[in-house]
């Protein structure tokens, strides 16, 4: 029997400190990713979606999960993940229904249901597409891991980012466009564009989150 004076020791803290964070940075960038996605802009002689930023840096977040808790954890973060997807996608069809205040600048107003109107089939495309890249980059970076251990942190994530984004993009054109116009080229560009920019930014990325979930789990 415990003495009727011991102190209690602290509760275990349930989640780690890195996870935390990331798992809230996650969830920004899921909701993020769809506004963002509606302006293409030039890189050079790159066309591309703006919202693959915010999708490069979800790889970057799942692949420093599985790096620093493993993939099963991140495997569950991505599904988490559908939560905010889908509840931003229900909050954007509500605002859009919604009739704008007659004081709004015309302008702005055209702007912002053009913006939310996403039709079934992007908002389907987007949702599959999420959900089967994000679960093959963390399969195909724990995958490389467990042939090479550590090492090649950069490379791992690079891989898994470059093949993810090339299934990310077949999928969402072709469900979001297929018959509505020739989807050859655009499938082409926006895979030469992400695949190149997995390589261009990956790399650098996944070395800040993983070097900054470990300082936070330290202190």
């Amino acid at each position: 029997m415990d003495h009727p004076d011991a102190v209690t020791p602290p509760a275990k803290s349930l989640i780690s400190p890195s996870l935390f964070a990331l798992s809230i940075f996650y969830g920004g960038m899921v909701c993020i990713a769809g506004v963002l996605g509606n302006k293409q802009v030039s890189l050079g002689p790159l066309a591309v979606e703006a919202g693959i930023f915010a999708f490069l840096l979800l790889v970057v977040t799942s692949s420093a999960v599985a790096e620093l808790h493993g993939p099963s954890v991140a495997g569950r973060l991505v599904r988490v993940g559908f939560v905010p997807l889908l509840v931003s996608l229900g909050l954007s069809w509500v605002v859009w229904m919604l009739p704008p205040s007659p004081e709004m600048i015309p302008a702005n107003r055209d702007a912002i249901q053009l913006v939310l109107g996403s039709t079934w089939r992007i908002w389907l495309g987007g949702i599959v597409a999420y959900g089967v890249s994000q679960t093959l980059n963390v399969t195909i970076f724990a995958a490389l891991k467990g042939r090479e251990g550590s090492k090649l942190l950069w490379l791992r994530a690079a891989v898994a980012s470059m093949l993810s984004q090339v299934v990310d993009t077949l999928l969402f054109v072709t469900i979001a466009f297929y018959g509505a116009f020739p989807i050859g080229q655009l499938i082409v560009g926006q895979m030469i564009a992400k695949v190149t920019l997995s390589a261009v930014l990956v790399p650098p990325l996944i070395y800040l989150f993983v070097g900054l979930g470990r300082r936070l789990d330290r202190a």
